[in-house]
């Protein structure tokens, strides 16, 4: 597959290990860490099998191991002292690099398996919250200083989608058992990013309740023909990029206009474009996924 990335700047290796230049050129000289080849301008190019160990060690650093004592294992005791620690301890550090390495090379079967080893010792609650956030979180950063391109993020993001899916199938088989109110799910017009969504799906219907999902894209116009369906309704959303901070206001009293005529109904909404927004009359902004759940 031509999109593999094969070679990595010394910039992608700070960003992808979370440990800085100034440090691994350190490991090189001093340690022999690393052998990074280079180019006819004499720039630090890195392979797959490089990156990987840089993983490995920073994972046995941030483990208390000290770098002067790692630098005299090879690569297969390396490993080795990693997959101990993961045993023992947890394998949250180790699985997101893992998902990182799947990413980078669009290996699905390295995915699936490191899945598989979570779901093993983790229910899905814990590794969404564990390992997905803070690794989506992280491929967010990677993709803004271009260390990865966006047919990356769309890999890791489907297969992600694709799990949250499969749990969300699970629960939807039981009845609600709380019948005092329901819940519709939606993304504003030219909003795609459901991912935030669908997991706010998993914990409402984790919680019993009614559930309306209706998913990306959704002009305001299309809720009215919900209102009927229960008495008491509670519309949430997410707002990543779609609206504009600064038409925020204007979206929320449209909300009001074309939904809210006979009855209020109460919008709740999170994402980074109503951070530090302050919560008014019927719609209420939270800051994070389980500040919202903490009101289920």
């Amino acid at each position: 597959m031509n999109n593999i990335k094969k070679t990595f700047s010394i910039k992608d290796l700070e960003n992808l290990c979370g440990i800085k230049a100034h440090t691994i050129r350190i490991w090189e000289k001093r340690y022999n860490l690393l052998s990074p080849d280079r180019t006819e301008t004499n720039i630090r190019t890195y392979n797959l099998k490089s990156l990987q160990k840089l993983l490995n060690v920073t994972y046995l650093v941030n483990s208390g191991y000290k770098i002067s004592r790692i630098s005299k294992l090879n690569d297969q005791e390396i490993n080795e002292y990693v997959r101990n620690i993961i045993s023992h301890n947890s394998i949250k550090d180790q699985s997101i690099n893992s998902f990182k390495i799947a990413m980078l090379n669009y290996d699905l079967s390295l995915f699936l398996n490191t899945y598989e080893q979570l779901e093993n010792k983790k229910s899905f609650r814990e590794i969404f919250t564990t390992v997905f956030i803070p690794l989506l979180k992280e491929i967010g950063l990677l993709w803004q200083t271009s260390t990865i391109t966006p047919s990356h993020e769309r890999f890791l993001s489907n297969l992600i989608k694709q799990k949250l899916l499969l749990n969300i199938e699970k629960l939807q088989y039981s009845k609600p058992t709380k019948n005092d109110k329901a819940f519709v799910l939606f993304l504003p017009e030219n909003e795609i990013h459901e991912l935030g969504l669908l997991y706010i799906y998993y914990e409402i219907l984790l919680h019993g309740y009614k559930v309306i999902y209706l998913g990306a894209s959704i002009p305001l116009d299309n809720l009215p023909q919900i209102l009927s369906l229960h008495k008491e309704i509670i519309f949430v959303s997410y707002f990543t990029i779609r609206p504009e901070k600064e038409n925020i206001k204007a979206y929320t009293r449209e909300f009001n206009s074309i939904v809210c005529n006979d009855t209020v109904y109460d919008l709740w909404v999170l994402g980074k474009q109503v951070i530090n927004i302050d919560s008014e009359d019927n719609h209420y902004y939270f800051e994070s996924i389980s500040s919202l759940i903490a009101e289920l």
